[in-house]
Parts: C-alpha cells; sequence; structure tokens
C-alpha cells in the first residue's frame, strides 16, 4: 500500500505493508541512516523522530499512521550540523559512543520547542523516555541548557542529581523479569555522581 507523507521537508511515497514501523521504513526503504533502532517497544527513545512536530518513537510507529504528516528525522535538522542543539551538544562534547545521541537531538529540540528555558526538573521529566547506556546525561542537560542559551555561570557537574528515566518503566506492560532486566541494563546509569 503506498503511503505519501512529508519526510524532512520534501514529500514522499512508500509501497509498503502499512503495518511497517517507520524506523525501518526511513532506514531500510529510505537508507536514513540516523534514527537508530535501539529496543523495538519504545523504551529507549533511539528512533526518536517529529511527527507534526512532536517526539515519536518510530520503532512502534505503523507508516500508515503518518500519512499526510510531516515527519523530521535527525538529517533533517540541518544540513551540516548546525542546528543549535547540535551545535551545543558539540560544545558540550556529549556524546561518548554516540549511539543514542539522534534521539536525544530530537527529544532535545522536541523540549526546546515546547520549553524554550526549561528547568532542570523539566528537562528530566521530558527526557526521561531517552536512555543512554554510556551516562551522558549530566552532559545532555547542560547541553540542553546551553541551547537554551541559560547555561549556568556557576554550572557544577554535580549539582545535576539523580536521572528519573526509571519511572517510565513501571507505565509499560512488562514482565517483573522484563522490567528486572531493563532495570538492571539501563537504571543503574542514572545515579547521582
Amino acid at each position: 500500500m503506498a503511503t505519501t507523507f512529508t519526510l524532512n521537508g520534501k514529500s514522499q511515497t512508500v509501497d509498503v505493508s502499512p503495518e511497517m514501523p517507520l524506523l525501518w521504513v526511513l532506514r531500510d526503504t529510505l537508507n536514513m541512516t540516523g534514527t537508530k533502532f535501539g529496543c523495538g517497544m519504545a523504551l529507549c527513545g533511539a528512533c526518536t523522530v517529529h511527527i507534526n512536530g512532536e517526539a515519536t518513537r518510530s520503532c512502534i510507529t505503523p507508516i500508515s499512521s503518518v500519512a499526510g504528516k510531516k515527519i523530521t528525522t535527525i538529517e533533517g535538522l540541518s544540513a551540516n550540523g548546525t542546528h543549535p542543539v547540535q551545535q551545543a551538544w558539540i560544545a558540550e562534547d556529549v556524546p561518548q559512543c554516540g549511539y543514542c545521541q539522534s534521539g536525544q537531538i530530537m527529544s532535545a529540540v522536541a523540549l526546546l520547542t515546547k520549553k524554550p528555558n526549561p528547568t532542570d526538573a523539566e528537562i528530566d521529566d521530558f527526557m526521561s523516555g531517552n536512555i543512554c547506556r554510556c551516562g551522558t546525561y549530566q552532559r545532555i542537560r547542560k547541553a540542553i541548557h546551553r541551547a537554551a542559551g541559560n547555561l549556568p555561570a556557576n554550572l557544577n557537574p554535580r549539582n545535576f542529581g539523580v536521572r528519573r528515566s526509571c519511572r517510565r518503566f513501571s507505565d509499560v506492560n512488562l514482565s517483573d523479569q522484563q522490567r528486572f532486566e531493563v532495570s538492571h541494563d539501563y537504571c543503574s546509569h542514572f545515579e547521582s555522581p
């Protein structure tokens, strides 16, 4: 079935199964590999794109649901990495392995669109669905403040506190064993320095 949508400002039509996740359409059909596969269950945020300006997990979004909508991927933020959030990420040396960063950046852009000067608590809450296995949360928060133009002059990385992403796992229909495995793998990175 053909589905037409706008991708990074250009009309696209794909002829794939209507249930095919948007992530795989982007990566396999359109060769847009900036959006990453992380978990396939909308738990990690690596696959985050914008659909009509909203941060959305593309791994669970059927292509049929985006017909007629505007999709922005990491490749669509700027042709040469000059988007303010991308520049803040570079300035703060955020990435470690870098795998989750396109999803982190897409979520940060969505946050700053809604809240141009977010507090630490607002950043923590909005970004809580994005997991970084390398634990770069302090640098992510600092980069978001930099992009917002409200980076505190007396910034001390030890003031960032506890990352609160783990609470979102209770909202997902997982078995106790699955929840333990996710918590064990990811939540240990959310502790205070």
